[in-house]
């Protein structure tokens, strides 16, 4: 028997897919046993299994775990939680890997997998290999079983095992996603007063969008900041491994602001450690990290790209601006919005002021948020391979760890893109509203030379 992948699924860092069209219960099963396979291959005798709050997601799970016992394996089955207590649960339990279904920050009718094994997360060309096993039927046969892990209360205590911080009024949005529960418990555990909104599962996201990189989704939370005079608040994306924050004011703290506040006592610990962000960051992010005596590393953006350069750098902490932040220090690694709330209040506690005075002391700068182009999947690469040729041949001063952030005496301009859908990003930063303009002209001209309008995709 073989199984062909419709080819949209197979992402960069993960599968994921539009359920009943792109993504099926079949496609479940076939990717159980091409994981399973690979898992198996590799001497793994047990795989833990995870899923988030979508309406799809049991069924899409259950066929997994059938595709994963067909080849041999043990698998303990985790239930409903956010990403990072499966990550959790493959570090800490009997298990050589683990599977999140999950469709992540998406609309409701997408959902998807994460694979992680033997400590490394399976993501790139593996997921083109576990294509190529499916559509072949090159799968092991066993026999295996499947047995259930409650784990949402050793995750929690573990969130707060070594918490270091003071107690402060703070304000809590999971947003109907997967990590509701686990925040719920959270709070109980931390000092001081803690107000808990939309913290029910509902797969059908009934309040807002599930992404807290989108400013309009933290309007809840804002509205309860100020109406409560909370000294901060903290949102989630679907599977809770995507951080906002939000000051006392409702001023959005963003992925780069909240690496500034969470490098600064990781660095007292760790001096001279390298510290990594992504190509979307904010140049002032890499000076703080350098100013405060560590190696700043620019590098791609994608959680599993990170995780790996995490691993061959040994750094402690590393975050992109979607609201990734991976802790080594005193963590295991991954990506936990929760845990980088953990941090962030213990940051704050540490500085000796009110976060919202932290914010006030950040360096300013102008940037444009993400800015989303549509092009066509084919063309995506070869125009930032276009983009890329002119500038050099321009000797323009540029980065091409992933696709062109160019510094010029204005700030920087990115065009780079996406591995999750048919655009092109884009982002600048000056140090005022005219460096800005002139920013923009230059990424205008780059886009309309390789025949791509500037007019922005819908998030």
């Amino acid at each position: 028997m073989t199984h062909t992948f419709d080819r949209t699924i197979l992402r960069e860092y993960d599968i994921r897919g539009i359920v009943g069209k792109t993504l099926t219960r079949e496609d479940a099963w076939a990717l159980g046993r091409s994981f399973g396979t690979l898992a198996a291959d590799e001497g793994a005798r047990s795989i833990a299994v995870g899923r988030d709050g979508r309406t799809h997601s049991p069924d899409l799970e259950q066929a997994l775990v059938d595709g994963l016992m067909e080849c041999g394996l043990r698998v303990v089955r985790i239930g409903v939680g956010p990403s990072p207590m499966l990550y959790f649960a493959a570090a800490t339990l009997d298990v050589q890997g683990g599977v999140q279904v999950t469709g992540s920050h998406n609309p409701p009718e997408y959902n998807g997998f994460k694979m992680l094994l033997n400590g490394r997360s399976v993501f790139g060309e593996e997921i083109q290999e576990l294509g190529r096993r499916s559509a072949a039927g090159a799968w092991s046969d066993g026999d295996g079983s499947s047995e259930g892990a409650d784990i949402l209360d050793a995750y929690v205590g573990r969130l707060t095992q070594d918490f270091r911080g003071r107690g402060y009024r703070i304000g809590w949005d999971p947003g109907n996603g997967a990590g509701g529960p686990a925040v719920e418990k959270l709070v109980q555990a931390l000092p001081g007063e803690h107000f808990v909104i939309h913290s029910s599962i509902d797969g059908t996201f009934p309040a807002h969008h599930p992404d807290p990189t989108v400013e309009a989704n933290l309007a809840d939370l804002k509205a309860l900041v100020r109406e409560k005079n909370l000294d901060m608040g903290f949102a989630f994306d679907g599977d809770a491994d995507r951080i906002g924050a939000m000051d006392s004011t409702g001023r959005v703290i963003w992925g780069d602001q909240l690496m500034m506040l969470l490098a600064a006592p990781v660095l007292r610990e760790l001096p001279g450690s390298t510290i990594i962000a992504d190509v979307k960051a904010s140049q002032t992010l890499f000076d703080r990290i350098a100013e405060l005596g560590g190696q700043p590393l620019m590098w791609k953006t994608g959680h599993s790209l990170i995780k790996s350069k995490m691993k061959e750098t040994a750094a402690p902490i590393a975050g992109e601006m979607s609201g990734h932040i991976f802790f080594k220090h005193r963590w295991y690694g991954f990506d936990d919005a929760l845990y980088a709330a953990v941090r962030v209040i213990e940051a704050v506690s540490e500085s000796g002021k009110s976060l919202t005075e932290l914010m006030d002391a950040m360096p300013r700068s102008v940037a444009t948020p993400e800015m989303r182009f549509p092009v066509e999947e084919s063309r995506k690469f070869s125009v930032v391979r276009e983009v890329l040729d002119r500038l050099r041949v321009a000797g323009a001063d540029v980065n091409d760890v992933d696709g062109a952030r160019v510094n010029t005496a204005d700030g920087w301009w990115l065009l780079r893109a996406s591995n999750t859908q048919d655009v092109l990003v884009g982002r600048a930063e000056a140090k005022d509203e005219q460096s800005l303009d002139r920013l923009l002209q230059q990424l205008d001209e780059q886009l309309a030379k390789s025949g791509v309008e500037r007019t922005e995709a819908a998030h």
